[in-house]
């Protein structure tokens, strides 16, 4: 018996040696190897002793498939061999791709709410709106307009390539990757997915480890429902992403912090890599006396606490609002936070909550901080243990503290005060520039004036956030706030290659370009150059 078990184990590393066996494989091949010693599965100490071997050769196949660089550089050789065979080009290819994500949306609804609920207790109605429906009119979005993107752009030519034609041919970088995070893991997974399978390109996708729940069902979801030859999810932390980010890739996107921003493009800067930065900042609200005030203070609610409770790169991070309009605007808040949340928030089940301890306690040192906590008007509750905090209004913090200088991320507003509306220009003005800028006023000549000497990402007159739900409007940052942009036809435009084509045929062969050259060359040249006819009859008969 003890022959026979160790028999079956002889040849095992020719198994696990293979870098393209999954561990799954690997067990299987096990079992089949056992399938002729029946008896082997009979309770006895040969056998525990032999299954005991079975178990410890798995632990060491588990820890030799550590995802390295190494691994790495196969996944993205198995993708560049998939693209190159030219399948992800055709349109056909591309509408199945996005078909599949558009029934994975429908028929999976259920198990991405329960995703992002053990990852952010976000409400029901919070995600449907806020990820699932996004992205299925993102999907619906290039299901209606990819034929038209695909076609050639004709463009006109000059007269020194007469007679001829030009394109501008939109073609697929190749094998990119997108790097995703936690406050909407779906959404900002699949929408850059969507977009570079439009433009026919291959895709790693990378989603965050601190949205553990929401990570898993992607990696499930996505070799169910898509090619999985040319898109593949890689789970993972920061050795399974320092790895992805070795390789050499056509693209990367990223979402997330300016600090690991800088790594990223750092990382793509050694292969020559363009990169789209989706990042963040302190994003402004401005809100004047002559304001509709009820609607102006749901809204920002809307763009703030119900919005992940803050957890997102384009929430209301600060208001600006005159000194004698504040006390009005703070009473507003209080009263529609009341109707939102209750007289109880903390207990509240249509607020998220903080997604981890780790951004829990940054949180808290912010609250904490000697020149901050008296500043306290509204809120400041926290509970640790539930990860919850407080919907919290601050008043007129000192610009030197820490929450007045870093992006919150969270449940706290902190509201600056001017004598004059316009004074709020330069609050802004002062700090790196935003991801989104909001304006609430009834004046026109201070929208226009915000337009013009205001400069972020995005802009909403009148509202919070509700720009990046339209598809013709690009969604990107500008300076510290990001870099590059996506959403529709952008994102189809983002992970694609213009490319210049200049047709001519073998007639029309003028000599002017070829030597020898002289000074009647040079006369009809620079007629023909500048286009004008009568200059061009001049130069041709000798004047």
């Amino acid at each position: 018996m003890k022959g026979l078990c160790i028999d079956p184990l002889n040849n095992f590393s020719e198994y696990w040696k293979q870098p393209e066996l999954s561990l799954t494989d690997f067990r299987e091949r096990i079992i089949r190897r056992f399938l002729p010693f029946p008896k082997l599965m009979v309770s006895s100490a040969s056998s525990r002793k032999c299954f005991a071997t079975v178990s410890a050769v798995v632990a060491e196949v588990e820890e030799n498939k550590t995802f390295d660089s190494e691994r790495a550089g196969l996944v993205v050789k198995e993708l560049r061999k998939s693209f190159n065979s030219g399948r992800t080009k055709s349109y056909e290819w591309r509408m199945l791709q996005l078909n599949n994500v558009a029934r994975m949306l429908d028929e999976k609804e259920k198990d991405i709410i329960e995703a992002l609920y053990k990852d952010l207790s976000k409400p029901e109605l919070e995600t449907y709106i806020a990820e699932i429906s996004t992205l299925k009119s993102s999907c619906q979005e290039a299901l209606e307009g990819l034929k038209h993107w695909m076609i050639p752009e004709k463009v006109k030519t000059s007269i020194s390539t007469y007679p001829s034609s030009a394109e501008i041919v939109s073609e697929p970088l190749g094998v990119v990757l997108v790097i995703s995070t936690w406050n909407f893991p779906f959404l900002l997974s699949l929408d850059p997915v969507i977009g570079a399978i439009s433009a026919g390109n291959a895709v790693v996708l990378k989603p965050s480890e601190i949205a553990p729940a929401t990570s898993s069902l992607l990696s499930k979801l996505v070799e169910e429902y898509l090619d999985s030859s040319v898109v593949k999810v890689i789970e993972g932390a920061i050795p399974e992403t320092s790895a992805l980010l070795e390789q050499k890739w056509d693209k990367i996107l990223y979402t997330g912090s300016a600090r690991v921003g800088r790594i990223v493009m750092a990382a793509a800067a050694k292969h020559l890599t363009p990169v789209i930065l989706e990042l963040g900042g302190k994003s402004p609200a401005v809100v004047a006396s002559d304001v509709n005030l009820q609607v102006a203070v749901r809204r920002i609610i809307a763009g703030k606490w119900a919005l992940n409770n803050g957890q997102a790169c384009i929430a209301v991070d600060y208001i600006i609002t005159t000194k004698d309009f504040a006390p009005k605007l703070i009473e507003a808040l209080k009263s529609e936070l009341e109707q939102f949340f209750g007289n109880d928030p903390m207990n509240s089940k249509d607020i998220s909550r903080i997604v981890s301890s780790t951004q829990f306690t940054r949180l808290a040192k912010l609250l904490e901080e000697d020149k901050v906590s008296d500043k306290i008007v509204l809120g400041g509750q926290m509970d640790e243990n539930q990860s919850k905090m407080a919907p919290t209004i601050l008043l007129d913090v000192p610009e030197d503290t820490q929450i007045m200088n870093e992006e919150i991320f969270g449940p706290f507003m902190p509201i600056v005060t001017v004598e004059k509306i316009e004074g709020s220009f330069d609050v802004i003005n002062s700090r790196p520039k935003p991801l989104a800028a909001y304006l609430f006023t009834n004046n026109e000549q201070l929208k226009k004036s915000f337009v013009e000497n205001i400069s972020s990402g995005g802009m909403l007159i009148n509202d919070t956030v509700l720009h990046v739900a339209v598809a013709s409007l690009p969604f990107g940052g500008v300076g510290e706030s990001g870099m590059g942009s996506y959403h529709g036809k952008f994102s189809f435009d983002g992970f694609s290659h213009k490319k210049s084509v200049l047709y001519r045929s073998f007639s029309g062969d003028s000599t002017l370009r070829y030597p020898p050259y002289t000074p009647e060359k040079l006369k009809l040249l620079k007629a023909v150059i500048s286009g004008n006819i009568f200059n061009i009859i001049m130069a041709l008969i000798g004047w």
